[in-house]
């Protein structure tokens, strides 16, 4: 990393000389303009919209749009003379609880390191704000401009987040928060079931920026030669739900399968658009099911129907079958013995 400031955190009559560096880079992928036929960089002139001539950087002032038609023109020196902070230092105002400081106004964020022998004191103000778990509060002038900033530690280093000034955070003036809405204890209680069912650790290695890495897939096709393969497309949001109970409900269950564990039983016990269609599909399928059962069921009670008459006439025959070994041995008692 390559310094881009430097000067001194001055605490109370301790000064601390530091070098600040970009704690953050972005990531995404730029383009040059070009023209299409043969890949030529497209260039633009500073030209003057009065006079049509081209302006070099030396030839341009600052103008500020008052309105009309008429500008102010500013030069160097009338920002000279203007109130500002030392543009080496970084000046703590006070001390205050992280939590009091609303995330929306920060800005940028900054390494500090020690600069010489400023090891020490920088060791001991880092130590000092993690023992007391606070935040400083500073004033520091960046780029010709004063801006306000927090001080705090970030894996034993400290972090200068350059903030908004209040009157840079616009208000939400929406309709919607002049209406009367009411929420429904259910559907509260359904809302904070999805948000535990969704609970976890945050980390933040996990997530990834998909669009960045596919258009990169594009670029090296493109210098490689070879077929672009199409991503596959993302599972579509589902559509907007009839009953705001039944997609919380189906919400809190997804969540619930997706992390291996049985879906949520219970709830309001209305019925909602998903449930009884849900109920309705279920009791179908079950009838569908029992039909060829039924069936078959009815045809072996025929059969076996069928098959009595038979089974009583074949038992009727048989005693009859049995009868001739009496018979023949009647036979042999009449027939008369030879004499001797």
């Amino acid at each position: 990393m390559r310094a881009i400031w430097k000067g001194a955190v001055s605490f109370g009559l301790v000064s601390i000389g530091v070098k600040l560096y970009s704690a953050t880079e972005e990531k995404d992928i730029r383009f040059h303009q070009v023209h299409r036929e043969d890949g030529g960089r497209i260039r633009y002139k500073r030209t003057c919209s009065v006079c049509g001539e081209e302006v070099t950087y030396d030839d341009i002032a600052k103008g500020y749009d008052i309105g009309g038609g008429e500008m102010v023109i500013l030069t160097d020196e009338d920002f000279a003379d203007l109130p500002l902070t030392s543009s080496r230092a970084i000046d703590v105002l006070e001390f205050v609880p992280a939590e009091q400081v609303d995330p929306i106004l920060y800005n940028k964020a900054y390494f500090l390191e020690p600069e010489g022998t400023a090891t020490k004191p920088y060791v001991l103000l880092r130590d000092a704000l993690l023992d007391s778990e606070r935040v400083a509060i500073v004033k520091v002038a960046l780029r010709q401009r004063e801006q306000l900033a927090t001080l705090r530690v970030r894996e034993g280093v400290l972090l200068l987040n350059t903030m908004l000034w209040p009157d840079e955070i616009r208000n939400p003036d929406f309709g919607f928060l002049d209406e009367d809405l009411k929420v429904r204890p259910p559907e509260l209680a359904m809302a904070s079931s999805l948000i535990d069912s969704m609970t976890g650790e945050f980390e933040p290695d996990v997530f990834t920026d998909d669009y960045r890495a596919a258009l990169q897939e594009v670029i090296d096709a493109k210098v490689e030669g070879r077929e672009v393969v199409q991503p596959e497309e993302a599972e579509q949001a589902p559509a907007a739900a009839v009953d705001l109970m039944a997609a919380l409900k189906a919400s809190v269950d997804r969540a619930r399968a997706a992390r291996g564990e049985q879906p949520s039983r219970g709830g309001s016990g209305e019925p909602t658009p998903i449930s009884s269609a849900r109920s309705a599909q279920k009791a179908a399928e079950k009838k569908a099911a029992k039909a060829p059962a039924k069936q078959a069921a009815t045809k072996k009670t025929a059969e076996k129907k069928a098959a009595e008459p038979a089974k009583k006439t074949a038992a009727k025959k048989t005693p009859a079958k049995k009868a001739e070994p009496a018979k023949k041995t009647a036979a042999r008692k009449t027939t008369p013995r030879k004499s001797a």
